[in-house]
């Protein structure tokens, strides 16, 4: 009878597996505050990040639509001047080379948006959630430290680069430095301007940097045009060089790749997770609940899988209906 009630329990939980699988989720995953999104899966939990303007919260769950309903954790507040305000983009990565969980995050002084700069903390567990973090440092770009945001880890065979927004004149470029450790890098390059008309509208932009890597190749993602008003989309790059390092190894694409659709305004400021199986990967963005957008707390949180084109290229295809009912990530 032992082994018959084991076998029935082992096929309930496949039956509700798959009925979590194939009821799955709709968006948006986080209704207000889910500017600037990042979503790891680890250990059998997602966490989710996202811009909270004043402190950085962490959000887990063992599936997407639990996300929805878990109470957030407070993880890290500052008084400090310098650093104190206009939290936003964190960002979670494992850096193997310390052996360590650090969050990287945009921050600057109150009553400006004039001061914002790179900051790290660092994870005292390999468990995120167990993690008590500490302030390890602002990110001082050599030969260049001004304002900078966004910042994200590229991951090119055994090197580590630091992928941010910053302005060069009246551009808001990407630009790439390579790490020499979680909280020190080496002098920055210029690898893509907002120079094509879909980059301009509102103002001159590119940032919120995100890597994707599939077949041997590697893409950054990026939001395009100002976070205000109708224009806000995204671009994509790919290091088809050698050197990630030189502005001649990224090749921009011409046209955008993922924009206002089905009812979805203004979708930007992406991030890229694997699955559980690690066999899927899915992309989380934040929209606009109303159109033109503002660059505030209304935006939403979204998530959906990205698919391949025949040519091995990322589809990200159009912004899927708040209506959809979306498979959980397997």
């Amino acid at each position: 009878m032992g082994m018959h009630i084991k076998i029935l329990g082992a096929l309930l939980s496949i039956l509700a597996l798959q009925c979590m699988v194939a009821f799955g989720f709709t968006n948006p995953i986080k209704k207000t505050d889910g500017s600037d999104p990042f979503m790891v899966f680890h250990e059998g939990f997602y966490y989710l990040t996202s811009t909270t303007w004043s402190n950085i919260q962490i959000t887990r769950a063992t599936t997407i639509n639990g996300l929805k309903t878990a109470t957030p954790k407070v993880i890290w507040t500052d008084s400090t001047a310098s650093r104190c305000c206009n939290v936003w983009a964190p960002e979670i990565h494992w850096m193997p080379n310390e052996g360590a969980w650090f969050i990287y995050y945009s921050a600057g002084t109150a009553g400006t948006l004039d001061n914002q700069r790179i900051h790290v903390l660092r994870g005292s567990s390999n468990i995120i959630w167990d993690s008590s973090w500490s302030y390890a440092s602002r990110i001082t770009i050599p030969n260049r430290d001004v304002w900078s945001i966004d910042a994200t880890v590229l991951i090119v065979g055994a090197n580590r680069y630091l992928v941010y927004s910053s302005w060069d004149g009246a551009f808001q470029c990407l630009w790439i430095a390579q790490m020499n450790s979680a909280t020190s890098v080496g002098t920055p390059v210029k690898i893509a301007t907002p120079t094509l008309s879909w980059e301009q509208v509102g103002s001159n932009v590119n940032e919120g940097p995100a890597a994707i890597y599939h077949g041997g190749r590697t893409w950054i993602v990026f939001s395009a045009s100002g976070c205000a008003g109708t224009g806000y989309k995204l671009g994509r790059l790919e290091l088809t060089g050698s050197n990630p390092m030189s502005a001649s190894s990224w090749t921009k694409f011409p046209n955008p790749v993922f924009q206002t659709a089905n009812g979805v305004d203004q979708p930007g400021h992406n991030g890229f997770f694997l699955s559980p199986s690690g066999n899927q990967i899915h992309m989380v963005y934040h929209a606009s609940p109303t159109s033109p957008g503002n660059c505030d707390g209304t935006r939403y949180t979204a998530v959906q899988m990205v698919n391949w084109n025949s040519d091995g290229t990322p589809n990200f295809g159009n912004p899927r209906p708040l209506s959809e009912s979306i498979p959980e990530p397997v």
